[in-house]
């Protein structure tokens, strides 16, 4: 190899490290945004809904929650058609934007004591506007990664995708420890809550200006001026493939916000602990999650999706149950830390591969819409209410009953996996 050539190489390998990192940078300050609402809930629910007991207080934000989910399937539509017309990097730089102002929103609006239904329908809006930004991110920073990395090496580096949506998760609690440690408990319920979504604000101005200067993917650019996707091409074209991502992400989505969002909740309002004990265990947790994710996604380059998927699907059936009851009955720290840690362990045979399982799965000129629109529709029925489900359990006498709505969602995704092709000796991905 002559030395041009080497220089080429490198400057090339530079290039594709340096659009990753950047891409994956917009994914975290997304995802913080995104799940700073989740790990202040217990602190600002009462700001904006009437006085209640704290499950009813809990289970209202939990329902706006669930709104901004399912804002998601039509970001994802809007997004994924303008990611696959316009490029993933200008579909990139726009949810970014819309993410930024709903998080502005939320961090200056009253609260119900002074606008009364108002506050409520602002912060309904401002998810909304949440939810169509990250409905719109996941298709493009999935397919951006997915295009991005070699073949070798594609399940290592699409699984960084996760990497910054734990990693976002962990500012977020991050952010939530700092404050508890400098605020008191009733600073941080008056107006403490608003610092993370006001930061959450000007990180995202950051990364607009960061994500203007990516490059945009080889194989977006390989199509470039053809014949432009339709979203009806996804259905008549590819409804095999649509109904595997729906299917694939059911399980998944479910399980992702039942250990990683609704037990930060759990542990308070069912196993006893305290808000700053619950969210450490949390935040310790995630971070040894976090750390796991390209580990599964470099096995999945050497022995398959599948099987890693399968591994996932069969855990999460047979474990659940087990897990949460004790889960439930654990008083010691170290105890409660050790089981979401396992049921962590189990998901990330999900989590580190999902993405470039689904964007293998299409060809370019309808990736992002592919990879998007049916994991948004899914994530928004399973993964966007199950904290509502769970609470609603609770309310009603039957906690462990959405332990078994777990497992059997979480089963259905395993038959998926089950007869499923193995997408990386399959890949729709143009090589480089």
């Amino acid at each position: 190899m002559s030395e041009t050539t080497t220089l080429a190489a490198g400057r090339s390998s530079l290039n594709r490290l340096g659009s990753i990192l950047g891409g994956s940078a917009g994914n975290l300050v997304e995802y913080y945004d995104w799940f700073v609402y989740t790990s202040f809930t217990l602190y600002f629910a009462k700001t904006f809904f009437p006085e209640g007991d704290r499950t009813a207080q809990l289970l209202s934000a939990a329902v706006v929650l669930a709104v901004g989910f399912f804002a998601r399937p039509v970001g994802a539509w809007l997004m994924g058609v303008y990611a696959d017309r316009r490029g993933r990097k200008a579909a990139l730089t726009l949810s970014v934007a819309v993410m930024c102002a709903g998080s502005l929103i939320i961090a200056v609006c009253p609260g119900y004591a002074a606008i009364g239904i108002g506050a409520p329908v602002v912060l309904v809006l401002a998810r909304l506007m949440q939810g169509l930004s990250l409905g719109g991110e996941y298709g493009a920073s999935a397919t951006y990664l997915s295009e991005m990395a070699g073949r070798d090496r594609r399940g290592f580096w699409s699984s960084f995708q996760y990497v910054t949506v734990i990693a976002g998760q962990l500012l977020a609690l991050g952010m939530l420890i700092l404050l508890q440690r400098l605020l008191t408990p009733d600073q941080l319920d008056a107006w403490g809550w608003r610092i993370p979504f006001a930061v959450g604000g000007l990180l995202a101005v950051s990364v607009f200006w960061l994500r203007r200067r990516i490059d945009e993917t080889p194989s977006f650019e390989a199509v470039r001026g053809e014949e432009r996707a339709k979203t009806m091409w996804l259905f008549l074209r590819h409804p095999r493939e649509t109904l595997i991502v729906f299917g694939l992400t059911a399980g998944g989505t479910v399980a992702f916000y039942t250990f990683t969002t609704y037990v930060q909740k759990f542990l308070v309002n069912t196993s006893g602990f305290s808000k700053a004990a619950a969210t450490e265990i949390t935040a310790a947790a995630l971070f040894l999650f976090m750390l796991l994710q390209p580990v599964v996604g470099l096995l999945s380059d050497r022995i398959g999706r599948r099987p890693v998927l399968i591994g996932f699907g069969l855990g999460g059936l047979l474990l659940t149950w087990p897990i949460m009851t004790a889960l439930a009955g654990a008083r010691d720290p170290l105890v409660a830390f050790g089981l979401v840690l396992a049921s962590l362990v189990i998901l990330s045979g999900y989590t580190a591969i999902n993405a470039v399982v689904k964007a293998e799965l299409f060809p370019t000129a309808v990736r992002v819409l592919g990879v998007a629109l049916p994991f948004a529709i899914a994530n928004a029925v399973f993964g966007g209410t199950a904290e509502a489900v769970a609470l609603w359990f609770k309310t009603q006498g039957h906690e462990p009953w959405f332990y078994l709505y777990v497992s059997g969602v979480v089963g259905v995704s395993l038959i998926v996996y089950a007869l499923m092709r193995e997408t990386r000796d399959h890949s729709l991905i143009a090589e480089d």
